[in-house]
C-alpha cells in the first residue's frame, strides 16, 4: 500500500511497507508542466537526485505489541539493555507513525467541518436578509431541498464526532499501557523516560492540532472538553515527572528542538543504516581514456599527412597543426560524453546497502535510477494511467526507479518487513514558477463588483508503479497542486492492482 501526503510547504512524502518477498521495484514518474522550462540544463539528474530525493528505511511489524513484549521481557532480566531499548523505540515510532497517519485526516475533516460552518453561517444570514427584503417568495418551495441537505450534513458530523472519540480513547489507551511497564532498573528506566517524555509531548501537540481547528458549535463542546482535559494532564505530567527544566518548559523553540533531538534518538535503533556508492566510476574512466585513444588516432594520422605536404616548418605547418588540436578538444569531449550515454542508457547509477543498526549486518541492496524522459519513450502502462491530452504535451517526466534485494532471514528477530519514506523535495521545481498572483472579478450582490487575488498553481501528476516479488504491479496517480510557495493539495485519482479496485477520474 503506497500513501502519498504533504510532509510540510514543498516536501512531498511517499511511503510504502514491504513485505516478506525478496525482491521490491518502485517506478516514480513527476510530470512537469512544460511552461515551467525545467530541462536537464537547469537542473542536472545528479543534483535533483542528491539534493531532492531522500529514502528511509525502518523496521516495521504488523505485530503491534510486540515491541511492549520485548520490552516486559528486557525488564524482567531475560533480554538486556540494547534489546530494551530496541523494542521500546520500535514501539513508540510505531505508535507515532500511526499517530500522524490518523491524526492528519482528521485535522483535515475538522478545518474542512469548521469552514462549512461559516459558510453556512455566512448564508443563512444573506437569506434571512433578503428574505426580510423580498416580497412574495414562497420559502416553503425551498424546505424539501434542504432537509436532505442537512440531514446528510448531520451524518457526517455525527460519524467525525465518533473518529474523533475512538482516535482520542485509542492513543490514551496506548499511553498507559507503555506506562504500566515502567522499568526499576536505573539503566533501563532512562530509556522509558526519553520515550515517555517525547510521546507525552507528541500526543498532547497532535490533540491541540486537532483542538485548534474544532468549530466552537454547542456540538463538539464535549470533544473539547476532553481534548483539554487530556493535554493538560499530558502537560501536568511531564512536570511532576520532571523530564524537562523550567527554561526548557518556558521557552517554546527550545521545547522544540529537545523534541526533535529526542525524536532522532528514538528512530536511530530502528532506522537501517545506509551506504551509498555512485556506480560507473571504472567504466568512465576507461571510456575517457578509450576516447582520448581514438581521437590521438586521428590527430597522428593528420599530423603525418600535414608533415608529408608540407615538409619544412613553415607558418603555414603551424597553423595547420593548431588547427588540428583544436578539432581534437572539441571532438574528445563530444565522443566521450555520447560514449558514456550510450553505455549508461537504461543502466543503475548508484547503489545503497542497507544495514542493522545495532549489527551493521547487511540486510539489503538497492540499485536507483534517474533521468529524464519524453513522454513518447514511457511504455504504453504508464501512457494509459497518465491519460495525456494534447494540452499537456509538454510536460516533463522526471523518473526515479528503485530495484532492491531484502534478506528477511538477517532482520530483527521479529520484524521481516521495512517501512520506506521516500521524501521528495520540490523547492527547485518551485523557484522556476512565477512570483506574481492575478486578480479575479466576480458579481456580489446587485451590481457590486467584488475584487480577489489568487495565487497561481499548476497541476502536477505523480504515477507511481510498485512490484513486489512475482505479484502483479500496483499503478496509482496522484494529483499535486502546487504554487510556488506550498503544496495547496495531493489527491489520488486512480488506482489499480492487488487490493486496488480499478477507478479514476476523468482529464
Amino acid at each position: 500500500m503506497i500513501k502519498v501526503e504533504r510532509q510540510d510547504s514543498l516536501h512531498l512524502k511517499i511511503s510504502r511497507v514491504l513485505q516478506e518477498e525478496t525482491s521490491h521495484r518502485l517506478d516514480l514518474f513527476l510530470f512537469v508542466p512544460g511552461e515551467l522550462g525545467l530541462t536537464g540544463q537547469v537542473i542536472p539528474e545528479e543534483d535533483f537526485y542528491h539534493g531532492s530525493i531522500y529514502v528511509k528505511r525502518t523496521y516495521f511489524s504488523d505485530r503491534y505489541r510486540l515491541p511492549l513484549v520485548l520490552s516486559r521481557l528486557a525488564e524482567r532480566g531475560k533480554l538486556d539493555a540494547e534489546h530494551y531499548r530496541l523494542s521500546l523505540s520500535l514501539y513508540a515510532y510505531q505508535y507515532v507513525v500511526a499517530m500522524e497517519g490518523a491524526i492528519q485526516p482528521l485535522i483535515d475533516d475538522v478545518r474542512r467541518a469548521r469552514k462549512d460552518e461559516k459558510v453556512e453561517k455566512a448564508e443563512r444570514e444573506r437569506e434571512e436578509e433578503g428574505d426580510a427584503q423580498a416580497k412574495g417568495v414562497d420559502r416553503r418551495a425551498c424546505e424539501p431541498r434542504s432537509q436532505p441537505q442537512k440531514a446528510s450534513e448531520s451524518e457526517q458530523m455525527s460519524e467525525l464526532e465518533h473518529r474523533l472519540a475512538e482516535h482520542v480513547d485509542l492513543a490514551v489507551s496506548i499511553l498507559s499501557r507503555l506506562r504500566r511497564q515502567e522499568p526499576s532498573d536505573e539503566s533501563l528506566h532512562r530509556y522509558f523516560a526519553t520515550i515517555d517524555n517525547y510521546l507525552s509531548w507528541f500526543t498532547e501537540q497532535r490533540l491541540l492540532a486537532l483542538l485548534a481547528g474544532l468549530p466552537r458549535g454547542s456540538r463538539f463542546r464535549p470533544i473539547r472538553a476532553r481534548l483539554v482535559e487530556i493535554s493538560r494532564a499530558e502537560d501536568a505530567y511531564r512536570r511532576e515527572r520532571e523530564y524537562n527544566s523550567a527554561r526548557v518548559t518556558r521557552d517554546p523553540t527550545r521545547m522544540s528542538n529537545k523534541m526533535r533531538l529526542l525524536r532522532r534518538l528514538i528512530e536511530h535503533p530502528v532506522t537501517l543504516k545506509q551506504k551509498n556508492q555512485e556506480l560507473g566510476g571504472a567504466e568512465q574512466k576507461a571510456v575517457k581514456a578509450m576516447a582520448t585513444a581514438v581521437v590521438m588516432i586521428f590527430v597522428s594520422l593528420g599530423l603525418l599527412e600535414i608533415r608529408t605536404v608540407l615538409a619544412d616548418l613553415t607558418a603555414l605547418f603551424v597553423l595547420a597543426m593548431a588547427g588540428i588540436y583544436a578539432l581534437r578538444e572539441v571532438f574528445k569531449d563530444d565522443l566521450r560524453n555520447t560514449l558514456w550515454r550510450l553505455l549508461r542508457r537504461g543502466r543503475p547509477k548508484w547503489r545503497r546497502q542497507y544495514l542493522d543498526p545495532t549489527r551493521d549486518q547487511v540486510v539489503g541492496r538497492q540499485l536507483e535510477w534517474f533521468d529524464y524522459k519524453r513522454f513518447n519513450r514511457l511504455d504504453d502502462e504508464i501512457k494509459r494511467v497518465r491519460k495525456r491530452s494534447v494540452a499537456q504535451r509538454e510536460e516533463v517526466v522526471l523518473h526515479y526507479r528503485s530495484s532492491s534485494r531484502m534478506s528477511p532471514t538477517r532482520f530483527l528477530s521479529g520484524y521481516d518487513h521495512t517501512r520506506e519514506t521516500l521524501t521528495l523535495d520540490l523547492s527547485p521545481i518551485a523557484r522556476l514558477m512565477d512570483k506574481s498572483s492575478r486578480r479575479v472579478y466576480r458579481l456580489g450582490e446587485g451590481d457590486q463588483v467584488l475584487r480577489e487575488e489568487v495565487e497561481k498553481r499548476h497541476l502536477f501528476n505523480l504515477v507511481i508503479r510498485e512490484t513486489q516479488g512475482s505479484a502483479p504491479a500496483t499503478l496509482q496517480r496522484w494529483k499535486i497542486v502546487m504554487s510556488r510557495s506550498r503544496i495547496v493539495d495531493v489527491e489520488r485519482v486512480h488506482a489499480e492492482g492487488p487490493g486496488h479496485e480499478e477507478a479514476s477520474d476523468p482529464d
